[in-house]
């Protein structure tokens, strides 16, 4: 599908219908593959000038704002889809594929009725989307929040020896605790076990001989045991510190073990339900802020083509999709369609850079209407 539309209307001077009629037949002869749809928009309450010059000046902030959740709930499936590994398909409002939505175009009266005033249904469309994006904000950080926390202790499972969680690589038969005796764990640079293992017994009296034994080895250092007298295992520490040996602080406990895994399995199961909750929210909601944005951008066209066709309203909306090596040779079929006598005055100069400001902020101008659709 197309990811970029145009939003045009052209004055109808005659008929609507031979309009069309000679817009399907130019584009078709002149730039055949450009994609070319009618865009049915209902005779709107138009209220007053004054009203609508008002609105005007609000339309295009409006709509960075509607486009820009759309596209902030997009990234959030596609990053969700992404860490998941699936691909749910395309994107649709109850069901229709967005481009298609967007193409065949109908309003929902029922939604947004007809003569309610303009400026009632732009902020009507910017309340509900509102509440979506802010919804959306909750829900994320609910989500973020377990992955820092899951990522957080699987650092602790996976990172260096000197840092890292020894709870799952040290087993109740390597730690001998008793009235006399404890085991102690030693962090050993890779490089330095030949000097370990010729030095641990001497480091302090009363070290048990031939006691250390190797729990596991990264790719920085290694994991020992040793056992001694509880009474100079202080002093051991010291010893082995000055060796350049590191005594990480541990102390074996089954039940706190098993707490530790209960926790993790929980914000696995925690992490993948809020996931599943996410993504499931986010399709239900694109389809409610993409079909709310193309409500708006109907509005958009109506106004901006009242003030720019006048009363009574009497002009042919349509979306089309050119190509990058098609625009110029578009806009130039439409600039005749258009049959204005300021024409000229409209059409920017390269040369000399200047040309009018389009309305509600469009940054560049035609002699019709027309503003740009991203659906990605």
């Amino acid at each position: 599908m197309a990811s970029r539309y145009w939003a045009v209307s052209l004055p109808v001077h005659n008929s609507a219908s031979q309009l069309w009629n000679q817009i399907q037949e130019r584009i078709s002869k002149h730039s055949f593959d450009t994609p070319l749809y009618r865009f049915n928009i209902p005779n709107l309450r138009v209220g007053t000038l004054d009203s609508l010059l008002s609105l005007s000046d609000d339309l295009a902030k409006s709509n960075n704002f509607v486009e820009g959740v759309t596209h902030k709930i997009r990234r959030q499936i596609e990053e969700l889809e992404r860490v998941s590994g699936v691909d749910s398909g395309g994107l649709t409002v109850d069901g229709v594929p967005v481009d298609s939505y967007l193409t065949r175009f109908v309003w929902d009266e029922a939604k947004y009725p007809t003569m309610s005033p303009l400026k009632e249904i732009v902020d009507g469309i910017h309340s509900q989307v509102a509440k979506i994006e802010d919804d959306l904000k909750v829900r994320v950080s609910e989500y973020n929040n377990i992955r820092s926390q899951l990522n957080a202790i699987n650092r602790k499972q996976t990172g260096s020896l000197a840092v890292r969680d020894l709870s799952n690589l040290v087993k109740p038969e390597d730690i001998i605790t008793s009235e006399n005796l404890t085991t102690l764990l030693a962090i050993v640079s890779k490089y330095s076990q030949k000097d370990w293992l010729s030095s641990y017994e001497t480091l302090t009296n009363y070290v048990v001989p031939r006691s250390s034994k190797k729990l596991y080895e990264d790719n920085e250092y290694a994991l020992y045991t040793v056992t001694l007298f509880s009474r100079v295992a202080d002093n051991f520490r010291t010893s082995a510190r000055e060796k350049g040996f590191q005594i990480r602080d541990f102390e074996y406990s089954q039940e706190t073990h098993e707490n530790r895994k209960q926790e993790l399995d929980k914000l696995v199961q925690d992490q993948e339900r809020l996931k599943a909750s996410l993504l499931q929210w986010c399709f239900t909601s694109y389809g409610e802020v993409f079909s709310s944005w193309m409500h708006f951008c109907a509005v958009r066209l109506f106004a901006e083509s009242i003030l720019r066709y006048g009363l009574p309203p009497s002009f042919l909306a349509c979306v089309l999709a050119p190509s990058v090596k098609s625009e110029k040779k578009v806009r130039s079929i439409l600039e005749t369609l258009n049959d204005s006598t300021n024409s000229a005055y409209w059409k920017i100069e390269d040369d000399v850079g200047t040309g009018m400001v389009g309305l509600a902020g469009d940054s560049d101008a035609h002699p019709y209407v027309s503003f740009t659709i991203n659906l990605a």
